[in-house]
């Protein structure tokens, strides 16, 4: 189990990374803040699942409802047209 580290609120943890990795690891952080880049990467690598599930949860409701929005800006386009021309005048 990990063990906390002071009071700080932050963990020790032990990973395992392929050499590729921990290659780039060494080219992109010093030695002193491998953890603030990992965690900035995880917590980038969450944002990104999340607005990827986020897109795949309306993405089935648009494909269904995309007939009926047509419908609906055609049947509204010549008020909307009709409205902008009143209006100019």
């Amino acid at each position: 189990m990990p063990r906390k580290s002071g009071t700080t609120g932050v963990r020790r943890l032990n990973v395992t990374l392929p050499p590729d990795i921990v290659g780039l690891l060494d080219r992109v952080a010093a030695k002193g803040v491998r953890s603030r880049v990992i965690a900035e990467a995880v917590r980038s690598y969450d944002a990104d699942q999340s607005s990827r599930r986020i897109r795949e949860l309306m993405k089935e409701p648009a494909i269904r409802y995309a007939r009926r929005d047509l419908e609906i800006a055609a049947e509204w386009f010549p008020l909307k047209e009709e409205a902008w021309r009143l209006r100019k005048m």
